[in-house]
């Protein structure tokens, strides 16, 4: 099973605790691994391995950064993507009045129902998929009109600008559903940090355990921060399913605008 669809199913909190808790056992095993291995010990000369932590911490720091990165440049790429059709279909409303009279209220109603299922989503996620397949056959009705039964009269320049802004639509369209549900973190990218993130906590728990240090608070405070972080990284990773949503306030008060009755 892929694990970018486990990590959009599994509930936060449940991530939450899940990677704690691996986190914690990771540092107990280590602890009890250097426990062991100071008893049967000869030689009590001190073992240093500061060093390698100190690597091993800074490699686990990196693939942090760099996926955080990844997630925060994805949940930007979002924000600009729903600026610029909101802009591309206020701007194809206006452009309707381009239109044979005859086409023009069909072509504004289309648009104003293609606005409400933006908007629907918001209220119940579930509908996603239903809701892209909507909006995929308004975009059919909406090509529909200018590719059949317009009239010759038309202004061939003011059609080339509605259907210009009409092709963004469409565009800006692909690229929501491409960068907000298909591009995520790769799978082998999860994978490598949750394994060095084991390793490297194993590492410090060995460490704790040749010096005979227990501290079961550090642990777990350790445990909860790399979680905690981690968790964070999830999140943004999400589609409409996480707590780290793009503002939709432009799509809703687009949808107020078309909705508000010119006086």
């Amino acid at each position: 099973m892929d694990i970018n669809f486990l990590l959009e199913k599994i509930s936060l909190l449940s991530l939450f605790i899940i990677t704690a808790t691996g986190v914690f056992l990771s540092i107990m095993i280590g602890f009890g691994l250097g426990i062991y291995i100071q008893r049967r010990r000869k030689s009590k000369k001190e073992v240093k391995l500061g060093s390698i932590i100190g690597a091993m911490l800074g490699l686990l720091a990196f693939i942090l950064a760099f996926t955080f990165g990844a997630a925060t440049s994805r949940f930007e790429a979002k924000k600009q993507l729903l600026l610029e059709e909101v802009n591309a279909i206020g701007t194809t409303v206006l452009r309707t009045d381009f239109l044979p009279e005859s086409k023009r209220a069909e072509a504004k109603d289309l648009l104003k129902k293609y606005v409400d299922m933006r908007v629907d989503v918001l209220k119940n996620p579930k509908m996603l998929p239903q809701l892209i397949i909507e909006s995929e056959k308004i975009q059919s009705q909406l090509w529909s009109q200018v590719s059949l039964d317009i009239n010759k009269e038309t202004d061939p320049i003011r059609l080339g600008l509605y259907i210009q802004s009409l092709n963004e639509v469409f565009d800006l369209h692909t690229k929501r559903v491409t960068v907000g549900l298909q591009y995520r973190i790769p799978r082998v990218i999860w994978v490598t940090l949750y394994f060095v993130t084991i390793l490297t906590m194993i590492a410090v728990g060995y460490e704790f355990g040749l010096s005979g240090v227990s501290n079961i608070l550090i642990s777990l405070i350790l445990a909860l921060a790399f979680s905690a972080f981690m968790v964070l990284i999830a999140d943004l990773d999400r589609g409409v399913t996480g707590t780290l949503q793009v503002d939709q306030r432009p799509i809703i008060e687009l949808q107020q605008k078309l909705n508000t009755p010119i006086k």
